[in-house]
């Protein structure tokens, strides 16, 4: 059955890539809109700074499949410094009327990475779909098959395309505090745009996969007390990386090696303090894995650095250099699990996921429970397949998309989650 379900989720992707009559290449948007301005005007994390329709083409050619209206968005939050930042952005709602009971529910959706080039944010692809520039530059807004569903069920989504992504700067991939704020005050944000049916009062979950899943993850133990108005019934977390200490072996040798640049440059942006320290110990194939990848989708660094072994781009060896000054530090700033989630939470990760561990996701849920936190972790069985291709961390974002949205619709419903502390 799980291959059949595999079979099921890829023809989910083809379907709706063939759902587009004009899969469409990058539509040139590079105005002043993610731009904000110098200074931020004085306000509160969420704050609204600027809105634009947002032209899903989607929905414009299928809206049977896809039945919204969408706003661009930028939005005031915080970095991991508590320095006020502006994040770009997409809240997107069903033109369906919202059939009750209560107010329609909220999901801020987290996304899977990306990239670092700010041609890769959300908000830009979600209009274009298939993003193509550059031979080897080319995207797929992948998310829009969860997207969808979410929207079938009425539920409003907004979607933050993370600190730097789109916005100046360079993305601070996997930065605890930055994405965690992020995933917050973009729900704060959705709550305060005029000309929506959402109520402040209604239901709130938290979504998300991957890089996602370590933004709803630090999201969740963050909002108590970033976020304590928010009316968050439930977050999952699928295959979240929350310790990025243990992250160096999985790249190594991976398809998906070239991630390494991104964790390098979000260090360098977010700790500059750092910048000369981490320099230090990149060999010049480590300063060209960067200057790269900072620009890149994740399909061109892919097709530039997959399969590399990381020893190439380090003076030291991987494993000391987790242990060394400043990357200790910093990636243990980094750890989710700490602080005790006030809601429930459903994590899930695959035993055998080759990129983002098993170990540590299941070393959070069991912290979590240890801080008397409400949690439901679940263990995707897939068998390994082709490891090095990451087939194992991918399926599952839609494999269990079904029953994962189930468990979400239940907390927005007001059902009593069911966590399994002492049983995983």
């Amino acid at each position: 059955m799980r291959w059949l379900a595999g079979i099921f989720a890829a023809s989910l992707v083809v379907s709706l890539l063939l759902a587009a009559p004009t899969v469409r290449a990058d539509n040139g948007y590079h105005g002043d809109f993610y731009t904000p301005p110098d200074p931020l005007p004085a306000g509160a994390p969420g704050d609204v700074i600027r809105t634009e329709p947002s032209d899903v083409h989607l929905a414009d050619d299928r809206p049977d499949l896809l039945g919204i209206t969408a706003t661009r968005i930028l939005y005031r939050s915080t970095n991991t410094h508590d320095q006020p930042v502006a994040v770009s952005g997409t809240f997107i709602e069903p033109t369906a009327p919202w059939p009750g009971p209560g107010p329609r529910p909220l999901i801020s959706f987290a996304v899977g990475t990306h990239g670092q080039g700010d041609q890769c944010a959300p908000s830009r692809l979600i209009d274009v779909y298939l993003y193509h520039s550059r031979p080897l530059d080319v995207f797929l807004e992948y998310e829009l098959v969860i997207i969808q569903r979410m929207i079938k069920r009425g539920w409003a989504v907004v979607m933050t395309d993370y600190i730097g992504l789109g916005t100046p700067g360079v993305h601070t991939y996997v930065v605890r505090a930055d994405e965690g704020h992020a995933v917050l005050d973009a729900a704060r944000a959705a709550y305060r745009l005029p000309n929506t049916d959402l109520d402040p009062r209604g239901p709130l979950a938290l979504y998300g996969y991957s890089q996602g899943g370590g933004a709803t993850a630090a999201a969740a133990e963050l909002a108590p007390t970033y976020a304590p108005e928010l009316p968050i019934v439930g977050t999952y977390a699928g295959a979240p990386p929350a310790d990025l200490s243990t992250e160096f072996p999985y790249l190594d040798g991976s398809l998906a090696a070239g991630i390494l640049g991104y964790v390098i440059n979000a260090a360098i942006a977010a700790y500059p303090e750092d910048a000369d320290a981490i320099h230090a110990v990149l060999t010049p194939d480590g300063e060209d894995l960067i200057a790269k990848t900072q620009n890149q989708c994740l399909g061109e660094t892919i097709a530039n650095f997959m399969f590399r072994h990381i020893a190439r781009y380090l003076t030291i060896d991987a494993d000391t250099a987790i242990t060394t000054e400043p990357f200790k530090t910093i990636f243990d700033q980094q750890r989710i699990g700490r602080l005790k989630p006030t809601t429930p939470v459903l994590i899930n990760s695959n035993r055998y996921d080759p990129l983002v561990p098993y170990g540590p996701a299941l070393q959070l849920g069991h912290d979590w429970c240890a801080l008397g936190a409400n949690v439901e972790f679940n263990t995707n069985e897939e068998p390994p397949l082709f490891n090095k291709l990451i087939l194992n961390h991918g399926l599952p974002i839609i494999v269990d998309a079904h029953w994962v949205l189930d468990w979400v619709a239940d907390r927005l419903g007001g059902v009593p989650a069911t966590p399994n502390c002492g049983d995983f």
